[in-house]
Order: structure tokens, then C-alpha cells, then sequence
């Protein structure tokens, strides 16, 4: 009788809720930050995990398969990989992209985050079909809490490794492998790339490819965390919350974490000459920024999320003797998203190491904004933009 009582209290949150049932009407977006907030309802009930809701939310309806691609899902090593590929034949050896989905590490899928976009665009009006001529990888990485942190980045680069080995049997170009993602997607890409530089008898990384990539977690008082503090989707509130929830911790110390309490002074001093509002360029500090004032070290906040402070959460700590041997790198950065100066510091570290980057900056976008391309009216423009410009730079490669 529980279970009975448990999936009607489901039930009645997704179908008959006044809140959420009008959001299905308003927009994804609004849908998104509902679903969230009753999650959070329904796991104080009980019910189940507040990640559920989301999680089905944000699945949703998957966009429509595209009749000019095959695709193949297969498993490798527990994770579950969909490979797209053109249906005519290849005039010639392919380009080969590793895509990496967003969600904080803990929702998305590769049902509802399709790697596909890169063939759902139009250049010109010309069908991309005729444009965009790759193998696309999409890495359904296992999800935290329920799947431990660090395992994402390991699913990650067994993925990729699998890939990487069996490029004759997509007809891929080992000249030609690009490993990018979305938001936390962003950060495994960075990893993996980071982690591929001393690797022999593989081949090598053509290109990284960064939007919107979410690769520290020092300073959450930045021009960007202060400027979009409240920006949906993604507030800095939320950024530390998903964090706790990707390692399976009971939030606390959000206050003080905010005020980057968490960070030894060793630590601050030891990454300023990286991560510091003194590297972001003037333009982007004019919107409401104001340079933090001294605060103290606290163990206790420290001990709450001190793996934020690795290296493989924050690849922006990566030393010199690494980023220098990067491959050529495509940066995306939004103006309404925390995480844009995440970017850009990323931005300058490779360019300062010799590391070519491509940099496009979305001035209307905001973090997420790509996972509303491909549903019609609930699209944005400056996602169409940011998806016309990343394929011109893959066609470019």
C-alpha cells in the first residue's frame, strides 16, 4: 500500500501539480527549474531522490531521429555509446568527434542530448549532410551520486580509448578526432585531453572542442558568478549544490563556500596567477562586478567539498608543462552564465602556452541554451548561432 501511496504522490507532482502542469505549457526552461524545485519536495517526502524528477524531465521527449543518419548503440566497458554516422558513403577517411553531454554530472542522457546536432544544422540553407562529413560519438556516461565520483571520467576515456582504437571500422581519420561536450560535458573533454597528452601509440587529439565548459572550483566570486548569481538555469547557488550532489554529500557551507571560504590561502596564492578576476578582460567586468574583500580559510567549509580543489574537477589547475602540449581548442562562452569566466581564464591559459584557440562568444546566450535546439518555437536564436558556428569550425579543421 506504501508503493501504491508513493507513485500516486509521483504521479500527482508530474500530471496534476498547478505548478508544474502550466510550465508544460510556458517553456522547457520553466519546466526545468520547476521540476527541480519539486524534486527537492518530493525527496524530503520520501518519495524519491530529487534527481528523479529532473532526471525524467529533462529526458523528456527525445527530438526526432534524422533519416539521413545511421545510428548504432552499442556498450563499452557498462557505458553506453550512440555513434552517428552519415548514411552515403564516404568520399573519403571522416572526421571522428567525441561528444560528452552536460548535467552537472548527475542527469542527461544520450537519448535527450544527441551529438546529432552537429548534422541538424543548416549553413546557408544548404543541408548540412553536404557540409558536415563525421562520425559522431555520444558517451552515455554512468551518472553520480548513484555512480561514484570519480567514475564519469573514467567511463570517459575507456570511451574514448574504444574509439580511438577502432577507427578503420568507422571510416574515421586518425588525424582527425575531435573530443568536446556541453557544461560538465566540457570539463570530462578537457580531462580526457589533458590526460591524453603522455599517451603513447595512440593517435593524437586534432582538436578540443569547449562549449559553455564548467573547469574550476576555487572561485566562485569571479565578474561571471557575480554577474549571472541569479541567471536561470544554472545560479551559483546551484552550481555548489549540483556539486555536492555529484559527490554524494549533504549540501552545507553554501555561504561560505560562496565567499570562497574553502580554498586554503596557500591555495589562493599558489593558482592567483590563474584564476583571478585580474585575467578576465575589463569588458566583461563592467556589468555589476566588484572585487572580493579578504576573506578567512575555514576547515570545516574546506572539508565539506574539498574535492572541487582537485585537479581532475579543476583542469584550469593544470601546470604549464601540460596545456602547452594541448591540442588546438574551440571555446564557447555565454554572456548570462556563471561559468563564462570558466572559459575564458581556459581561454587565456592555452593561448599564453601557445595553444591556438577559436573563441566564440554568444553575447544573448545563456548556460544550457543549447539543449532547447531542435524543438521549434522553444529554441533560441543565439543557440542556433553558437551550433552555426561550432560546425563552421569543424568543417574548418
Amino acid at each position: 500500500m506504501a508503493f501504491v501511496y508513493k507513485s500516486l504522490a509521483v504521479l500527482g507532482a508530474i500530471f496534476i501539480s498547478p505548478v508544474v502542469v502550466p510550465a508544460l505549457l510556458l517553456s522547457p526552461f520553466t519546466l526545468f527549474i520547476l521540476s527541480f524545485q519539486q524534486g527537492k519536495i518530493l525527496k524530503k517526502l520520501g518519495i524519491c531522490s530529487d534527481l528523479s524528477l529532473l532526471r525524467l524531465v529533462v529526458d523528456g521527449i527525445p527530438p526526432c531521429r534524422d533519416s539521413n543518419l545511421l545510428i548504432k548503440d552499442l556498450t563499452v566497458d557498462e557505458v553506453p555509446l550512440r555513434i552517428y554516422q552519415p548514411k552515403w558513403p564516404p568520399a573519403g577517411k571522416r572526421r571522428g568527434i567525441l561528444y560528452f553531454h552536460g548535467g552537472a554530472g548527475t542527469f542527461g542522457s544520450i537519448s535527450k542530448k544527441p551529438a546529432s546536432f552537429i548534422f541538424k544544422v543548416k549553413l546557408k540553407s544548404v543541408p548540412l549532410r553536404f557540409k558536415c562529413d563525421s562520425v559522431v560519438v555520444s558517451v552515455g556516461y554512468r551518472l553520480g551520486p548513484e555512480h561514484p565520483y570519480p567514475g564519469q571520467y573514467s567511463d570517459c576515456l575507456n570511451a574514448t580509448l574504444y574509439f580511438m582504437r577502432n577507427l578503420d571500422e568507422y571510416h574515421v581519420d586518425p588525424a582527425l578526432i575531435i573530443i568536446g561536450g556541453d557544461s560538465c560535458g566540457a570539463n570530462f573533454a578537457t580531462v580526457i585531453c589533458q590526460i591524453l597528452v603522455n599517451t603513447r601509440h595512440l593517435p593524437k587529439v586534432r582538436a578540443q572542442m569547449l562549449l559553455y565548459p564548467g573547469l574550476q572550483g576555487l572561485d566562485f566570486q569571479l565578474p561571471s558568478y557575480q554577474q549571472n548569481a541569479s541567471v536561470p538555469i544554472l545560479s551559483r547557488k546551484l552550481v555548489i549544490y549540483f556539486c555536492f550532489r555529484y559527490l554524494n554529500k549533504k549540501p552545507s557551507h553554501l555561504e561560505d563556500i560562496i565567499q570562497n571560504c574553502h580554498v586554503p590561502e596557500s591555495m589562493k596564492r599558489k593558482y592567483k596567477k590563474w584564476i583571478s578576476a585580474d585575467n578576465i578582460p575589463d569588458d566583461f567586468k563592467i556589468r555589476g562586478y566588484k572585487p572580493q574583500k579578504h576573506t578567512s580559510f575555514k576547515p570545516e567549509a574546506h572539508e565539506a567539498i574539498k574535492e572541487v580543489l582537485k585537479m581532475t574537477f579543476s583542469p584550469l589547475l593544470a601546470e604549464d608543462a601540460i596545456v602547452c602540449q594541448l591540442p588546438e581548442s574551440y571555446i564557447v562562452t555565454c554572456e548570462f552564465d556563471v561559468l563564462r569566466d570558466d572559459g575564458l581564464l581556459y581561454k587565456k591559459r592555452l593561448e599564453d602556452n601557445g595553444v591556438r584557440v577559436t573563441w566564440y562568444h554568444s553575447e544573448n546566450g545563456f548556460h544550457g541554451i543549447l539543449a532547447f535546439f531542435g524543438y521549434g518555437i522553444f529554441s533560441f536564436l543565439s543557440g542556433k548561432k553558437i551550433l552555426d558556428n561550432t560546425v563552421n569550425y569543424i568543417n574548418s579543421l
